[in-house]
């Protein structure tokens, strides 16, 4: 772990400048995407910020509301740089809602605006699984296996690695297939899914999970999003071979000769 950066006299906060970093990159990857999908890179790139700007205000209040009685006694908190005065969920919620609204208003079309977005979205994965290594948040279940580390006192699982580890992956994958993508949908599906089935797979080793009725929520969050995208993307492939010309399915059914 390494939650803060000594540089010369100046402390700075690692995970933080890791998320900052991730997102610019993130956005310098979508602009060069947007070309490929018929998009104006500018208007994304006002959407990513539009999201983030949105997605700070969202998760700090929804923490203020979690702790209001705190806050209540020193007001003066809620303006704090404090990174672990946030509420994820809330957060995510206020981005997405803020750039649906955007991109309602600037009459983006659906399907190639999520494609443009998800070698972004793959890339930031990226930073923020660095970022969770750095301050040591995501960290893993105990375990005695050979290559534990240690943290917050005991041997765990580096469920940060594995997670970092995969995150790449993905983001290879996500760049291989926007080369060869099909139909509109078919990209930003494909992350949903590798991106689900890989926090189905790495919950299991993390210690840090919340439960629901002894189910642990992300793997039931990540289990429902999976079905979707697997939904989604058959739906789609289905609509692209039902909009084939009837000459070419005609074709089809006669087979050869």
């Amino acid at each position: 772990m390494l939650p803060v950066l000594q540089v010369g006299p100046l402390a700075v906060q690692l995970p933080g400048l890791l998320l900052l970093l991730g997102f610019w990159l993130a956005s310098l990857l979508v602009g060069r995407s947007a070309g490929r999908h018929g998009l104006d890179g500018e208007v994304l790139d006002r959407l990513l910020l539009l999201a983030m700007v949105a997605g700070v205000i969202g998760a700090r209040l929804g923490f203020v509301l979690h702790n209001a009685s705190a806050y209540a006694e020193d007001p003066r908190a809620i303006l704090s740089f404090n990174l672990t005065a946030f509420a994820p969920v809330e957060g995510a919620a206020a981005a997405v809602l803020a750039a649906l609204i955007y991109a309602q208003r600037k009459s983006l079309p659906l399907w190639p605006t999520l494609d443009a977005l998800a070698p972004g979205a793959a890339l930031f994965a990226v930073f923020v699984h660095l970022s969770q290594l750095a301050s040591g948040d995501g960290f893993g279940a105990p375990t005695n296996l050979p290559w534990a580390i240690e943290q917050w006192g005991e041997r765990r699982h580096p469920a940060q690695l594995y997670a970092l580890a995969a995150s790449l992956v993905i983001l290879l994958i996500v760049l291989w297939l926007e080369k060869r993508q099909e139909f509109p949908g078919q990209l930003a599906f494909s992350w949903l899914a590798l991106a689900s089935a890989t926090r189905l797979l790495l919950e299991g080793f993390r210690g840090d999970s919340q439960y629901l009725a002894g189910v642990r929520q992300a793997q039931l969050v990540a289990l429902m999003l999976l079905m979707l995208s697997l939904a989604g993307l058959h739906l789609l492939a289905r609509g692209r071979g039902g909009g084939m010309q009837p000459e070419r399915r005609r074709a089809g059914q006669r087979g050869p000769g």
